[in-house]
């Protein structure tokens, strides 16, 4: 419930946020064995996406940690507030910068809207899973046949 109460608010100082959460609010992170962190955001950060890949990559590697993305992309021309951000990337490319700075931390990318859902890393991997079983049954079923036909 705690979430509900909760206000969007900050910059897009994606390096500094990072910084924060992994040198500061990790309290503990040699304790466990794995952990998450995830960023829901609307545009690409201020910083060059290749800056953040690199940075991203190194502290991932420190201990086992991922980042994984979740871009909403709002209608164009939305921003009630008028607030240009001090970067700006069209949804198509705020997307790729993303992608790439998931890949970078080992991470998952999840892409929506208000029409629904552009891309998943979630759904993605599922669809392949469900094809493989697809393609098993299909050679489990010929496999059978074939038997039966030497019977």
């Amino acid at each position: 419930r705690w979430v509900l109460s909760l206000e969007c608010k900050g910059s897009r100082n994606f390096l500094g946020a990072l910084r924060r959460a992994v040198e500061v609010d990790f309290k503990d992170k040699d304790k466990h064995k794995s952990q998450g962190l995830y960023l829901l955001t609307t545009g690409i950060p201020d910083q060059e996406t290749h800056t953040i890949s690199a940075y991203v990559a190194e502290v991932c590697r420190g201990f086992d940690l991922q980042l994984h993305v979740c871009l909403f992309s709002v209608m164009e021309g939305t921003d009630s507030r008028g607030i240009i951000p001090a970067r700006f990337a069209s949804p198509r490319e705020t997307a790729k910068a993303f992608k790439e700075i998931v890949q970078a931390a080992n991470g998952r990318f999840h892409w929506f809207g208000e029409a629904g859902i552009f891309e998943s890393d979630d759904i993605t991997s599922i669809i392949s899973e469900m094809e493989k079983a697809k393609n098993y049954s299909q050679k489990c079923a010929f496999l059978v046949e074939s038997l039966k036909q030497r019977s």
